[in-house]
């Protein structure tokens, strides 16, 4: 292959390369910068840079997440097959190099009650991987973060489901101590029941042989776990599930009401966005983990 000679030829910086591919793939100046530990603005500048050099726009700044112009596409492709030849250099490949970053997002409460303490036996057998955890809130309509794997609660096919979730009214000690021990489902007439749009409360009060509608007072919790800590708090009964109130049943701060439970409306799931060998291994790990969680 004849070269032209390099001094008639003006090279693009690495880092100016990087900061382009890593902004198109995460849809953003603030997620590359992250990925690549500098600032926001030091990534636009190389991309300006970049853009200046071959005297044509790459990124459509003005939309969110960023978009390419036709010209960025076709210049992104050419940029990541060059980066995939640098990056096959063994002289290049440093231990220190070959750490690989997966990224993953969760639901609040699934992610402090369930991933975040079991993330250390994952961690101890992949020590090549550098995790990183957002948190998501689907149900405000905001777009989860670009993940390698998306923990959702509900829309997830029936392989990907992490549990099969029930869910039981809970209360606190402290207010069964002032209101009575329930005896049956219809003595919940005299307690608050804590609401959420997340966790309706008909079909186990269906379940339970009442024709009560959706509790219409209080806060409106748009949270799961917010609604259990409100319920510790001996604020009302919650419509719980054990999977995420686990820690608090242990403690005592929590007791479960009735035997009755019903099959919770939606499940978690973990949704692999990645075909990486290191997410494929996550969601395995995740999936065994769950099928093993003591419940009781």
């Amino acid at each position: 292959m004849n070269l032209p000679p390099t001094s008639t030829l003006r090279f693009p910086s690495i880092d100016g390369l990087r900061a382009f591919e890593a902004a198109a793939r995460l849809g953003g100046l603030e997620r590359a910068a992250d990925e690549l530990n500098v600032t926001a603005s030091a990534i636009s500048k190389r991309i300006s840079t970049l853009e200046d050099l071959l005297g044509l726009p790459l990124l459509l700044r003005h939309i969110k997440p960023l978009g390419l112009t036709a010209a960025g596409k076709e210049y992104l492709e050419q940029v990541r097959a060059a980066l995939a030849l640098l990056t096959a250099v063994p002289f290049h490949q440093r231990s220190a190099q070959r750490q690989e970053r997966l990224r993953i997002t969760a639901p609040p409460t699934f992610a402090r009650q369930i991933l975040v303490p079991a993330l250390p036996a994952f961690e101890a057998s992949h020590p090549e991987l550098e995790l990183e955890l957002l948190l998501s809130t689907p149900f405000l309509d905001d777009s989860a973060p670009a993940a390698d794997v998306e923990i959702r609660n509900g829309e997830v096919e029936p392989e990907q489901v992490l549990l099969f979730d029930v869910v039981t009214p809970m209360a606190a000690p402290a207010l069964l101590a002032r209101l009575g021990q329930p005896q049956l489902p219809a003595d919940l007439a005299r307690f608050q029941l804590l609401r959420t749009p997340l966790e309706p409360w008909t079909p186990w009060l269906r379940a339970a042989g009442l024709d009560w509608p959706e509790p219409g007072r209080g806060t409106r919790y748009v949270d799961l776990g917010l609604t259990l800590q409100a319920a510790a708090c001996g604020q009302g009964v919650a419509l719980g599930r054990p999977s995420l109130a686990a820690p608090m049943l242990r403690s005592g701060e929590l007791r479960r009401l009735f035997a009755l439970e019903v099959p919770a409306q939606k499940h978690y799931g973990a949704v692999q966005h990645s075909a990486s060998p290191a997410a494929a291994d996550f969601c395995g790990w995740l999936r065994r983990h769950c099928a093993g969680l003591t419940l009781d």
